[in-house]
């Protein structure tokens, strides 16, 4: 993971209220045991047709937004099923953003946890951006993470919330277990202070089952 504060690019309007997990990723693409070619199977009944040829009328598949890094969706994104596929598909596919009113909650912590970047913002202001993003002369946004604003190809500018812990990760390029690393220091002193404190709760283990 790169550290980085900004992500800006191409905007593709998705206004679509409840687009669950399972439409975001279909079972189908989950039989893999890792994380490899997922983004074949992102938005896959909406990109494709019956045939399994392309979708033309899909906004991903036209040319203006082929190469889109983010997308503006409806209300209540992500809702459905806890499967983080979903997060890493759109990653895979080169999503690194979505805005939208609101999103569900699972979807919601599993993205920022592997560093694909929400925001909510007002309905009204999505709507707005929506349409704007709908004409590909305008599409382009810019999001400063650490100032937390957006950035319109008119240049209005819209702030938005981000937990404190998440935007570290984004912005210093950790997972969930590097930013617990970075606590390390914090951890060996607790694990120091609770040994001295409650002896009585330490176990001795053999010394063989220690080297284990």
């Amino acid at each position: 993971m790169t550290k980085h504060t900004t992500v800006a690019g191409i905007a593709a309007p998705l206004p679509l209220n409840n687009l669950d997990t399972d439409q975001i990723m279909p079972k189908q693409f989950l039989l893999g045991i890792d994380k490899s070619g997922l983004a074949r199977g992102v938005l896959y009944d909406l990109r494709t047709n019956a045939d399994g040829s392309p979708n033309g009328a899909f906004v991903l598949n036209r040319p203006a937004y082929r190469e889109a890094r983010i997308l503006v969706g409806g209300a209540n994104f992500g809702c459905g099923s806890s499967r983080e596929h979903a997060v890493w598909g759109l990653q895979q596919a080169g999503i690194e953003a979505v805005i939208a009113p609101s999103f569900g909650e699972i979807f919601y912590f599993n993205a920022l946890n592997n560093r694909l970047l929400l925001i909510v913002l007002d309905p009204r202001v999505v709507a707005q951006m929506t349409e704007m993003v709908g004409d590909p002369a305008r599409s382009h946004l810019s999001i400063d993470v650490e100032r937390q604003c957006v950035t319109t190809a008119n240049g209005a500018e819209f702030g938005f919330d981000l937990p404190p812990r998440q935007k570290r990760m984004f912005i210093e390029g950790l997972d969930m277990i590097g930013m617990t690393l970075r606590d390390s220091d914090a951890i060996s002193a607790f694990e120091a202070r609770h040994r001295h404190d409650a002896p009585w709760m330490q176990i001795d283990l053999p010394s063989q089952q220690r080297q284990a």
